[in-house]
């Protein structure tokens, strides 16, 4: 046996006297020895993705919607525009409201569109 190796404690493989975590199966078998004046500065400040994300939304941020309550409120509550307040869209929810789901067609036309929505979509 060689003086500078030693054998981890989790697979019983050689592995460097010095390391920390074994070569061949990734576990920690030492502690990290810290000296007194060894400071770690985290700066992780994502700002870039967050303003991307305000600018593609115009300023707004997305909430995530369940499909499948939006898919029900259209189907029994269609006509009242129900789907439409719960998506955040006051205007088309006023306008089904007046128009008993835009004559039913309106209805009929965003109970396809909900189906082929991912689950959880975006407005």
């Amino acid at each position: 046996m060689e003086e500078n190796t030693k054998f981890c404690k989790h697979c019983g493989e050689k592995i460097p006297s010095d390391a920390v975590i074994c070569t061949k199966c990734g576990r920690q078998v030492e502690e990290v020895k810290k000296s007194g004046n060894d400071q770690i500065v985290i700066n992780n400040n994502n700002n870039a993705v967050a303003n991307a994300t305000a600018i593609a939304s115009g300023g707004r941020r997305e909430r995530a919607l369940n499909k499948w309550v939006a898919f029900f409120l259209c189907l029994f509550l269609g006509c009242f525009g129900s789907h439409k307040f719960y998506e955040g869209k006051t205007g088309m929810g006023i306008l089904y409201l007046f128009t008993a789901g835009l004559f039913g067609i309106g209805v009929i036309i965003d109970l396809i569109i909900i189906i082929f929505k991912p689950n959880p979509y975006y407005v």
